[in-house]
């Protein structure tokens, strides 16, 4: 963090590459420290000119003959090696590199950032960029405007990071527009040095940052980012957009969880795991930023809303229950206290439509009477403007009954405004002790109370813990999957590689094994015990059920040799004879439900392990949750938990519960088996049956590939 100081904290900043041309950016970037009025000395430097705007310029770095903590980069691309040099030589602290024409370009640009990157880090230095928009901080004791920016965001608690410079521009343009003050603001562009990561650090113990803003368009390091996410999360809320939700076409997918993950998945997934809200748009992200900034965290999900008109107080309802929310009834004595200043034809149910004559005097003490009420965790505000009375008036009157509301301790119930129909947009209400977040519609209202409660439930409960297990084999595991490439390259584990790949990380395979005669299955069949089922095992064919591989509820030995020899004689008549490695035996199980678990390795996050019903369901109905790896007792615990099917699974009507503390931990053992052996690509354990309480669960079908 003491190398990130420089940038925020500069004592002295160059701006190489400065320029008398008013339309450039070495003349914006100069132009934007000065108009900022930086709290230190600004060197331009431009080797052709002697002052630029009543400044003294000097020909190089070297020649201000004085320390310089932070360099601005506004030359060539070919030209910024030499530069970079002259700044290791004076002994600059850091550098904002605005150049573009780096990796962003491919080919070369990618090895001249390569060389970029290796200057600056041999150097000692720090570097945002390249191709970026710059840095901006507005603590009254910097006042720093290190980009082309136009103009400083008014100052506040958000600390906003992007990896689109363009962006960033309409970004801080659209944070003065409603007045959303910010501590901090980065363009990161390509992040060769200083990325998402590093501002999470930098955020987490910066005292003038509440709130943490970014717009990214991909991880650098999703497995670094997660673990810090997961912690700052805890003491400040992270928003994000993250860009590029579509999933790619015609990615190959050979097992189930692979066809259900993709890259958007795993996002999901990892915003889950780290308590991130996700904004779906720049506005909603914005939305978020001011309720964070300006209101408590709910303690709970029942919401309140008042108004003077039925039809909007019915869209913020449908709005707030389709976020999940509750809406409801008020206690009697919350509903007598109303009914006593509110006129008949009002009604003090919730929504509390207190109708159009109601105004200044009406608001003040419903919003008094909501915010005291048990029943009540967060208030919603609803005024059309109906001609009688003034908007202002109105608003001045919500202010002060919120107001009277914490005087008297109720400081843990956010309070949001929509003032519907307005001809001026109002993005706050405010006096000089509390700032109310107002909302064109009140939908917004919706979408954004909704995160935000899912948010404090997250912050609120146990972060849980990364549980090892002294039974486990890795080892021995990561030795039969090298071993299986060593001997035949990237592929399908044989099933008796793949169960003993599963029984090494403790995982509870069904009994019975792979037999390659008919004589030896029946010998396998009498020691598990009949009825049995025989399955194809082959390392060519996958699907076994359609070309006639499995054979079920054999009684006899004389059964099972007829079972085996039946397989070999189809596979025979389609010409794949060769394609039998032998087959599995295993005992007839029944189980309370049958689940699936599920690997796929993405090629940015790693691991993505997925959990579901098992069988047909999980194709069907594609009811599947997933994690990004390693899981924490309370992953494994919310993945099974989550998926639609678990009433089936905690037992219904009647039917049998399962062993659900047996599922955690199989999901928690998978977790750290992907870990330890990089080289599993998929799995794909379907159907698993999960036996009653206490009985555990049995993978009868297992299939891993390997790479």
């Amino acid at each position: 963090m003491g190398s990130l100081r420089p940038l925020f904290h500069p004592q002295s900043v160059a701006v190489i590459g400065a320029s008398r041309e008013p339309g450039s950016v070495g003349f914006r970037i100069l132009d934007a420290l000065v108009r900022a009025r930086f709290n230190g000395p600004v060197y331009p430097v431009n080797p052709k000119a002697g002052h630029i705007g009543s400044i003294r310029a000097y020909p190089s770095v070297e020649a201000i003959g004085r320390p310089v903590d932070l360099a601005v980069i506004a030359v060539p691309a070919k030209l910024v090696p030499n530069v970079v040099a002259d700044c290791e030589r004076v002994g600059v602290r850091a550098l904002i590199v605005i150049t573009a024409g780096f990796a962003e370009i491919g080919g070369e640009g990618v090895e001249r950032q390569d060389e970029l990157l290796a200057a600056v880090r041999r150097a000692g230095m720090r570097m945002v960029g390249p191709n970026c928009l710059g840095l901006l901080h507005t603590h009254a004791d910097v006042r720093l405007n290190a980009s082309f920016a136009p103009s400083m965001p008014p100052r506040g608690a958000v600390g906003l990071c992007s990896q689109s410079g363009a962006l960033g521009v309409a970004i801080i343009a659209l944070a003065r527009r409603i007045d959303l003050g910010m501590s901090s603001f980065v363009s990161v562009g390509n992040k060769a040095d200083i990325s998402a990561i590093d501002l999470l650090e930098w955020w987490e113990q910066d005292e003038t940052t509440d709130v943490l803003l970014f717009y990214l368009e991909a991880f650098g390091d999703p497995r670094h980012f997660a673990p810090v996410a997961r912690r700052v999360g805890r003491r400040k809320p992270i928003v994000m957009v993250k860009a590029g939700r579509t999933e790619a076409g015609g990615r190959a997918a050979s097992s189930h969880t692979a066809a259900l993950a993709a890259s958007e998945t795993a996002v999901e997934a990892l915003f889950r795991q780290t308590g991130i809200l996700r904004a779906e748009t720049l506005e909603e992200m914005f939305g978020l930023a001011r309720a964070l900034t300006q209101q408590p965290l709910p303690r709970g999900r029942r919401v309140a809303v008042v108004t003077n008109a039925g039809g909007p107080g019915i869209l913020c309802v449908d709005a707030l229950e389709g976020a999940g929310l509750e809406v409801p009834r008020l206690a009697p004595g919350t509903r007598a206290t109303l009914n006593a200043f509110l006129p008949s034809a009002a009604s003090s149910a919730n929504p509390v439509d207190m109708i159009a004559s109601a105004g200044p005097r009406e608001f003040r003490a419903a919003v008094e009477v909501l915010l005291r009420a048990e029943e009540v965790d967060a208030l919603v505000v609803l005024y059309t403007p109906a001609g009688m009375f003034v908007t202002e008036s109105v608003a001045e009157s919500v202010v002060a009954g919120v107001t009277a509301a914490r005087e008297a301790g109720i400081d843990d119930k956010p309070v949001f405004v929509s003032v519907v129909g307005d001809e001026e947009e109002t993005y706050a209400i405010r006096d000089d002790h509390e700032t109310l977040p107002a909302y064109r519609f009140p939908e917004e209202i919706g979408r954004v109370l909704g995160k935000m409660v899912e948010y404090a439930e997250w912050r609120r409960a146990d972060p849980g813990v990364f549980v090892t297990f002294g039974d486990q084999s890795l080892a021995e595991a990561r030795a039969i999957v090298t071993g299986a490439l060593d001997e035949r390259g990237e592929g399908w584990l044989s099933l008796a590689e793949a169960r003993r790949t599963l029984e090494a990380a403790g995982l509870t395979v069904a009994p019975g094994g792979v037999a390659t005669s008919a004589k030896e299955a029946a010998a396998i069949a009498k020691e598990v015990g009949f009825p049995v089922a025989v399955k194809l095992a082959s390392l060519q064919l996958v699907h076994k059920t359609e070309i006639g591989g499995v054979v079920l509820g054999l009684q006899d030995a004389e059964a099972v040799e007829a079972a085996y020899r039946g397989i070999e004689e189809r596979l025979a008549g389609m010409g794949r004879a060769d394609a039998m490695d032998g087959a599995l035996v295993q005992p007839m199980l029944e189980g309370a439900a049958e689940v699936m678990i599920g690997v796929n390795q993405d090629p940015v996050f790693g691991p993505l392990i997925a959990f579901g019903l098992g069988g047909i369901h999980v194709e069907v109905l594609r009811d599947v949750a997933f994690r990004v790896a390693p899981l924490s007792d309370r992953d494994a615990s919310a993945m099974v938990s989550e998926i639609r099917g678990h009433q089936l699974l905690q037992g219904y009507r009647g039917h049998a519960a399962a062993d659900i503390a047996a599922l955690e931990e199989a999901l928690l053992r998978m977790s750290r088996l992907v870990e330890a052996v990089p080289e599993i690509r998929e799995i794909d354990l379907n159907p698993i049956f999960a036996l009653e309480p206490g009985h555990g669960y049995r993978i009868v079908d297992a299939r891993i590939r390997v790479a």
